[in-house]
């Protein structure tokens, strides 16, 4: 027997590899996990209504009209005076809408518009202010000469002669003149309220004559007819 047969009985078959073979290892088994997959889910429905929520937030918006420069009442609106802004909708407010844009302007300011105010119904007027056969008297009120409430636009009050230095009344007629407010502000320099009153054109020289001397005062009436 030949050398060579002597050891391949001595070493047995070829030992078998899996790079002889081509075998494959197959890939481990991957383990879920609930928790994970719970949470994956849940950050998902966050992140929608995130989303949803700026959308909303980004459309629910109104296009409205808003003073460019301060507007002084009385002076006419012009083009240049107001712009379009987008404000978010409020059921509070009820300003103009942009659509107005034309209709506004040309009007006159039926009060003190500030820079970026919002116009609303009640912002203009047709007619020039004061109206034709009437007029504005400013008084300057101390806080003993006028009702510890605020007065409004279109109250009605009534600017009362009060006694002089000598203690009596003047006796001219009337004594007292029919007005209506048309706004008020703290003199801060004085602490006095000022109170600009509509009355008529004949009235005006008279009331304005009184209210220089201080001696009057004003009632606040009923604005019922």
């Amino acid at each position: 027997m030949s050398t060579t047969a002597r050891e391949d009985r001595r070493t047995g078959p070829p030992t078998v590899t899996p790079e002889t073979t081509g075998a494959i290892t197959p890939p481990p088994k991957l383990r879920r996990r609930p928790a994970l997959v719970v949470a994956a889910v849940i950050v998902t429905a966050l992140g929608c209504l995130l989303g949803a929520w700026a959308w909303s937030a980004t459309t629910d918006t109104q296009e409205v009209l808003a003073a460019r420069d301060t507007v002084r009442r009385g002076d006419v609106i012009e083009a240049d005076d107001i712009q379009r802004i987008r404000i978010s909708g409020d059921p509070a407010l009820s300003p103009l809408p942009a659509s107005a844009y034309d209709d506004i302007v040309g009007r006159r300011a039926a009060l003190d518009i500030a820079a970026g105010g919002l116009l609303t119904s009640e912002s203009t007027a047709d007619e020039p202010i004061p109206p034709q056969g009437q007029s504005i008297v400013g008084i300057s009120l101390t806080p003993a000469q006028v009702p510890g409430m605020p007065l409004h636009g279109s109250d009605k009050v009534r600017i009362i002669v009060t006694p002089g230095d000598n203690g009596e009344a003047p006796v001219s007629s009337p004594q007292f003149t029919v007005a209506e407010v048309v706004d008020t502000y703290l003199d801060e320099t004085t602490g006095n309220t000022v109170v600009n009153v509509l009355v008529p054109y004949a009235d005006a020289g008279i009331l304005a004559a009184r209210a220089a001397t201080g001696n009057v005062a004003l009632v606040l009436d009923s604005g019922a007819e």
